[in-house]
């Protein structure tokens, strides 16, 4: 079965790097990921990835200790580029040209974010991983996310959580939570549902960009995705709440 996609941008949480640890990286779970998007990319699907920091420091905690906001938000950004760099590592371990490109210039590991040059790298089949957020402190890697699935005119971004989906409250902890199979991107703002932040749903919306949302902790979700089958919700201009 063809895939309805052609370029799609994949965002997870540094937290899902953890495993079962309480903080840094879990090389299997590192390398599972990679295998994962290996499999989308033998499907002839072009991926470039943006993930967060949270697993190494979190820009938001780091200020709610007392830290000034914009230093604990630059610590957050260069929290994701060894983050970046794991999955890069993992990646071409699998076999698979990948490139990490920074937005904040560090050029002896990564290369500079150049909008042009990521275009092309995909174009040949590489895999690029967006680090380094925006550059920017007081956004998050959810816009950032949206920003580079919008440079890269992605047909669709894909949130990896950690449960398969979006619901009306968190279902760990309420058990009557309501999933989604299809939500509008102003039905999500609205309501208020923890999908991404505001700022990213909206410029998603402004590109007409659907976001995908699944559980990267399921092996085998992001493939399923791909092969019309799976478990996931779509936020998108034709979402409706069922």
């Amino acid at each position: 079965m063809a895939s309805p996609y052609r370029r799609v941008l994949l965002k997870i949480s540094g937290e899902a790097l953890m495993g079962g640890h309480e903080y840094g990286i879990d090389p299997h779970v590192v390398d599972r990921l990679a295998s994962e998007v290996k499999t989308v990319i033998d499907l002839g699907v072009q991926v470039c990835l943006v993930i967060g920091g949270g697993n190494i420091f979190r820009g938001v905690s780091g200020a709610a200790e007392g830290m000034d906001r914009t230093t604990a938000d630059y610590m957050g950004m260069l929290a994701t580029v060894i983050n970046s760099l794991a999955v890069q590592n993992a990646l071409e371990r699998q076999g698979v040209e990948t490139r990490v490109q920074s937005a904040i210039p560090m050029a002896t590991v990564s290369e500079p974010y150049i909008r042009r040059r990521a275009v092309r790298h995909m174009d040949k089949g590489r895999v690029v991983i967006f680090a380094a957020g925006s550059g920017n402190p007081f956004f998050t890697t959810d816009t950032a996310a949206a920003l580079r699935a919008s440079e890269m005119e992605c047909d669709a971004l894909l949130k990896g959580t950690k449960v398969d989906g979006v619901y009306s409250a968190d279902p760990h902890k309420d058990p009557s939570a309501k999933r989604y199979d299809r939500l509008g991107y102003m039905e999500v703002l609205s309501r208020d549902l923890k999908v991404m932040d505001a700022a990213a749903i909206s410029l998603a919306r402004e590109n007409h960009i659907p976001i995908l949302v699944f559980s990267i902790a399921e092996p085998g979700a992001f493939a399923d995705i791909f092969q019309g089958r799976g478990h996931f919700t779509t936020v998108s201009d034709e979402g409706t709440s069922q």
